[in-house]
């Protein structure tokens, strides 16, 4: 079973750095088809491998797709946008809010 710590802490000690990111991002087409997706980078210094991306909030409808976000190198988050509709999905651009964390364990 999993270890769960639940209040109100506000993530106090959990992590040794925050990075709150504000950015305009043009995810371009996630094509026709179940599954597809498409992705855009973020250049956010001083991020690196191990830093959590702790959620996205995008500024337009995402049309029934999901968008997440991970470190994927030094310095880089890439947001991906899942395409879970039988259509293509092709936002306009948008500003995207997003935290990441450098964890503390």
């Amino acid at each position: 079973m999993a270890t769960v710590q639940q209040g109100n802490m506000q993530f106090q000690g959990a992590f040794t750095e925050m990075f709150i990111v504000t950015e305009t991002v043009d995810f371009g087409n996630a094509a026709t088809g179940l599954g597809t997706f498409a992705s855009a980078d973020v250049t956010v210094p001083n991020v690196a491998l191990g830093d959590i991306v702790l959620g996205v909030s995008v500024g337009v409808d995402t049309v029934d797709a999901v968008v997440a976000g991970a470190v994927t190198a030094a310095n880089t988050v890439t947001l991906t946008l899942l395409n879970n509709t039988a259509g293509a999905v092709d936002l306009a651009s948008t500003t995207v809010k997003f935290a990441v964390g450098r964890p503390n364990w």
